[in-house]
């Protein structure tokens, strides 16, 4: 049969077209096309799913193939399956390697007990459904549990070289500086995950003290209950980069 012949070939056009709508499916948010959320949604639902039915394809047409002895076709079969395999990654290194939920909070502060406050980023901000306001004790007993190694960044630099550093390193990390008041040693930034392009709302505030200053910053990711531990990380390596 002509469709036997080439089920290879239309094995591996399949998985270039699935691996495409993948890569838009991570991008898409970054290219203008959707809200972050809605390509995260996209991944939840689509990815395994896609990902079993070209390695189910591609397998099928190498072992056809391979029984009709067309190398080509077999070879064609055996790249669709890896694609398929590829896309299943995720839900393979979950399976064997599962990963401790992240704790259900989004908002992370080094100072929990006066944490850093929005003055210009506020609700209206676009896409946003969590708000800006601290959630209190409660949130901090919760931040304290999940990340106890969260806490203010003491520097022997003056307060102005402080801030200049933050700054620096913030652009450095691709943050979008909303606001900045050298005067008050302190800005508001929004970062953007890699990923699906999420976006974090971030302010920093750099204190003096009697010998250097003490840099406080905070994270609020717009969406989700959770935000994955990112907040944690980005202020771990916003402080390793100040630190230099």
């Amino acid at each position: 049969m002509k469709l036997m012949k080439h089920l290879g070939k239309i094995a591996l056009v399949v998985a270039l077209i699935g691996a495409a709508f993948v890569a838009l499916m991570l991008s898409g948010a970054r290219l203008g096309l959707w809200e972050p959320i809605t390509g995260f949604g996209l991944y939840r639902t689509y990815l395994n799913p896609l990902g079993w039915f070209l390695a189910g394809l591609g397998v099928l047409a190498l072992v056809i193939h391979l029984l009709r002895k067309e190398s080509v076709g077999a070879v064609a079969g055996g790249v669709a399956a890896l694609i398929g395999v590829a896309c299943l990654v995720p839900l393979i290194a979950g399976t064997l390697n599962p990963q401790p939920r992240a704790a259900p909070i989004h908002d992370i502060s080094t100072d929990t007990v006066t944490p850093p406050a929005f003055e210009v980023l506020d609700e209206t901000r676009a896409g946003a459904r969590n708000p800006l306001e601290y959630g209190g004790p409660e949130l901090a007993e919760a931040q304290a549990a999940a990340y106890p190694d969260i806490a203010p960044l003491d520097t022997d630099l003056s307060a102005d070289a402080a801030y200049e550093r933050a700054l620096e390193v913030a652009q450095e990390m691709g943050w979008e500086i909303v606001a900045a008041d050298a005067d008050r040693h302190r800005f508001e930034a929004t970062a953007r995950t890699s990923v699906f392009y999420f976006a974090d709302d971030v302010v920093v505030v750099v204190s003096p003290l009697d010998a250097g200053s003490r840099v406080n910053m905070r994270g609020v990711s717009r969406v989700g209950r959770s935000d994955q531990g990112v907040n944690a990380a980005r202020i771990r390596d916003f402080q390793q980069r100040f630190k230099g």
